[in-house]
Parts: structure tokens; C-alpha cells; sequence
């Protein structure tokens, strides 16, 4: 959600600059704009002396202006701290039958994954990273390098019949939903004599 949330911003961004800066081309270059175009001469300013000073002496100008600022403000915030909390699970939590449980560091578990997977055949690197909550449902991303001679849906079914199977058994948890990305290793063409 966070990367459409950030694509849209920019998005919005970018259209807002796009027509400030074309509004701006346009008219200081002289071309002939619509009556309802902000400025039309090279002349023209974007915003009047009137047009500024027009809504001060209103009672409601004020908070409208001190409203707005602070919900950009509080907007802002908000995208500021979504981008800095951390994705990656930090430690998830292990069902040991005593009704405690014991917390298994998630960088342990996910370093244990990529191995499992590495060991695979046709897979020359992997790369995993669990989110999600580390009390009830953790998730896994993997990210598999495969070899030239790698059959995707075999090493995808072992992925998750081996690596996956075990991480699930060992997490003592009833589902590990996986996200898998495959990717083909970079290799030189091979000479026939």
C-alpha cells in the first residue's frame, strides 16, 4: 500500500508542477491563453496585489488557511513516518507447548530460508525477508536467482515443500503465506564447437 500511496503522491505532484510550469511557459512566451487563464502578458503576475490582500479582513480566512496548513502538515507526518518504520519482521513468536513461547529473531529465520532455498537445485542466490505480525501471521518475501538449467515450477514446488514447510514447522505457526519473485541468472553464452 505504501509504494501506491508514494506513486500517487508523485504523481499528484508532478501533474500540479507540470501545469504551474506550463501555465508559466505559456504566457510568458506570449502565446494566446483562455480568458480564464490565471496571467495572460509577460507582464502579468500570478497573484494581484487585490487577489492577495482580498480575504484578510474576512473572520473566516484565518482558521481556514491555519486548518488547511496543519492537515498538510499532519499529512506529511504521516508519509514521513510510514517511510521510516522498518518492513522487515523483527522477531516472531514460537509456540514451545508451555504457553509461553520463545521470540526466534526474524533475520535468523530468514537467514535459515535463503540457505534452505540456496541448497535447492537451480537456485544460485536467494534473498528472504518476512513481514507481517510476528504473533499471528508472519509472511515471506523470496527472492530466487535462478540457473540456465532451472525448471521454475519444480523449484518453486520444492521452495515450498522444503524451505517454506520447515519454516512453518519451526515457527510453530499454521500458515506462512509466501511471495516469490524469480529471477534467471546472468551468464555468458555458451561456444558450440
Amino acid at each position: 500500500m505504501l509504494r501506491a500511496v508514494n506513486r500517487i503522491l508523485l504523481g499528484l505532484a508532478g501533474l500540479a508542477l507540470l501545469c504551474a510550469g506550463g501555465a508559466v511557459l505559456a504566457a510568458g512566451a506570449g502565446l494566446s491563453v483562455p480568458s480564464w487563464w490565471p496571467y495572460s502578458g509577460r507582464r502579468d503576475v500570478l497573484l494581484s496585489a487585490a487577489d492577495r490582500m482580498r480575504w484578510r479582513d474576512e473572520g473566516w480566512w484565518w482558521p481556514v488557511v491555519i486548518a488547511v496548513l496543519a492537515v498538510l502538515v499532519l499529512l506529511a507526518l504521516w508519509w514521513l513516518l510510514s517511510q521510516l518504520r522498518r518492513a522487515r519482521l523483527a522477531e516472531v513468536l514460537v509456540d514451545t507447548g508451555d504457553g509461553e513461547g520463545a521470540l526466534v529473531r526474524g533475520r535468523a529465520l530468514e537467514t535459515v530460508m535463503a540457505r534452505e532455498a540456496e541448497s535447492l537445485d537451480g537456485v544460485s542466490h536467494a534473498h528472504v525477508m518476512l513481514t507481517g505480525r510476528s504473533r499471528s501471521a508472519p509472511e515471506a518475501r523470496v527472492l530466487l536467482q535462478l540457473e540456465p538449467h532451472a525448471e521454475p515450477a519444480e523449484t518453486l514446488a520444492r521452495l515450498v515443500d522444503e524451505a517454506v514447510a520447515h519454516a512453518r514447522e519451526s515457527a510453530g505457526v499454521q500458515a506462512l503465506p509466501v511471495e516469490v519473485r524469480l529471477r534467471e541468472s546472468k551468464h555468458r553464452a555458451e561456444r558450440v564447437a
